[in-house]
């Protein structure tokens, strides 16, 4: 199965509340920080919302 390293890049200060909740449910908590993730309807739906704040790239595992 394919995965997902997804990267945080920048703060969610002054987002809204539903884009931080999104960023703590992909694990993410500080700027820079990177997990990998399985690629999943779910975890592409929460990854789109916040699109604009992630670096997402493929890995093969």
């Amino acid at each position: 199965m394919k995965k997902l390293r997804v990267t945080l890049m920048k703060s969610t200060i002054g987002h809204t509340d539903k884009q931080k909740a999104n960023v703590i449910g992909l694990g993410l908590r500080r700027i820079r920080h990177s997990v990998v993730l399985e690629d999943r309807p779910e975890i592409r739906g929460m990854i789109n919302q916040v699109i604009h704040l992630l670096k997402v790239e493929e890995v093969e595992e």
